[in-house]
């Protein structure tokens, strides 16, 4: 196997949104499921403490991030919270595209300026008019054919943390903002 293609420079460059779906990408893609013996619900679903630093990055870096997700969960809404992402949608019958249409209009954004990590079928619709389509490594075949770039990590073991190198890499931005960030800690 060759060399890993990087980001095209020209593409990252016009990056401004960084849509993130979850169970699958932020995630492993399971959820545990349990209930207490008065019958309180609990779901837990583990994420990737590295994929948090990466979104922090890419939000130094000047672009959103944003997470267009299929499932509602209060788990998700919490770790959103926690990375400071505002835009945070979960719509059960995951209509994505109608809800990335409606984030670009009121951002004044065009499709050319997003790129969205995803894994699934669901995504599909919005990988087919995004500027940077991208997949992750365990991601379904038809993700993987339209994808301009695909992690080596699979959802939930980093692959949001390698995306997030690889574009900020592209764009010159990546040891600048590692020097930074290890400036504000002492290093």
């Amino acid at each position: 196997m060759g060399e890993k293609v990087g980001i095209p420079a020209d593409v990252a460059a016009g990056i401004e949104l960084v849509i993130l779906d979850v169970d699958g990408v932020m995630t492993d893609g399971g959820v545990y499921l349990g209930a207490s013996s008065s019958g309180e619900t609990y779901e837990f679903k583990r994420f990737e403490i590295t994929d948090g630093l990466g979104v922090q990055l890419l939000q130094r870096a000047g672009i959103e991030v944003a997470i267009v997700t299929g499932r509602r969960s209060e788990v998700v809404a919490m770790r959103a919270r926690e990375l400071g992402i505002d835009e945070l949608h979960q719509d059960p019958q995951a209509e994505k595209l109608s809800i990335v249409q409606a984030i670009l209009d009121r951002k004044g954004l065009d499709w050319s300026a997003v790129a969205f990590l995803s894994d699934d079928l669901a995504d599909v619709p919005v990988l087919r008019r995004v500027g940077l389509p991208a997949a992750v490594a365990n991601a379904v075949q038809e993700v993987i054919a339209l994808a301009r770039w695909r992690t080596e990590r699979s959802g939930g073991r980093g692959a949001v943390r390698e995306f997030a190198e690889a574009l900020l890499s592209a764009r010159g931005q990546w040891n600048t903002a590692v020097d930074e960030y290890l400036q504000e800690r002492g290093g």
